[in-house]
């Protein structure tokens, strides 16, 4: 049985405990969403959110994921500070509402005495076939000329099939048959789509070309397409119709 002392300490720790100050609800959200990690460090909601979209997609368009974006744009350090570990990081081209990642210029200058055996745990190099590589040629000159017409960042650069099939046969040459050139290239515009290079076809015959593009098609790898092609009209060896790299 508890004597007088007992119950004295016992009402004096229950009037401590109402006294002191009780969490909020929002202070409760604030704890449980800044749990520590095994390093004691406390890493934000919405950056682990971001950084994880970015993993996944590899780029966060503003039009798209407006929230996932703006933390890209205002967080840099800190999700480049996640991605360090992966040889990745962050970069934000704001003008056209894009964040996208990139393989850390680390990597490279330590794989630059064997280029050939360039590797990535996390992504894998992929090569366009040469029909692929002069699409994405045709559909960032369509894109361009929609920044040059609407202003530099408009988005929806819409472009019909009827648009890009004679200039594909321009290069590619007519089969002779019009069901046959419009498979070929709604497979090469599929094979587009897994790149996030253009959007999937809708019902009126349309793509929408990504701001991405920009990006993929750089002056650099336009330059190794011409050249190719060069080769090719100068009669190459097979071995040399690869295509590009992205």
């Amino acid at each position: 049985m508890s004597d007088y002392f007992d119950r004295l300490t016992s009402q004096a720790d229950d009037q401590q405990s109402l006294d002191e100050p009780q969490p909020t609800p929002e202070a409760l959200d604030d704890i449980d969403e800044q749990a520590p990690t095994d390093a004691g460090r406390y890493t934000p909601g919405n950056v682990k959110a971001t950084a994880q979209e970015l993993l996944k997609f590899g780029l966060l368009e503003a039009d798209r994921k407006p929230n996932l974006y703006q933390v890209a744009i205002t967080q840099t350090a800190a999700i480049n500070q996640i991605l360090e570990p992966f040889d990745l990081r962050l970069k934000v081209d704001d003008v056209r509402g894009l964040a996208f990642l990139v393989v850390s210029e680390q990597l490279f200058s330590e794989g630059e005495e064997n280029d050939d055996e360039w590797s990535h745990p996390l992504v894998r190099r992929q090569r366009l076939t040469m029909e692929q590589s002069l699409l994405l040629a045709i559909l960032r000159q369509h894109f361009i000329a929609h920044e040059q017409e609407a202003g530099l960042g408009a988005g929806e650069a819409t472009v019909e099939l009827d648009e890009l099939l004679p200039q594909l046969q321009l290069y590619l040459g007519d089969t002779g048959s019009d069901t046959r050139d419009q498979k070929r290239l709604r497979s090469l515009l599929d094979n587009l789509k897994n790149h996030g290079i253009v959007s999937d076809i809708d019902a009126n015959d349309q793509v929408v070309i990504r701001p991405i593009i920009t990006h993929l098609a750089n002056p650099e790898n336009l330059q190794n397409l011409l050249h190719h092609f060069r080769q090719i009209a100068g009669q190459s060896t097979p071995q040399d119709a690869e295509g590009e790299d992205v």
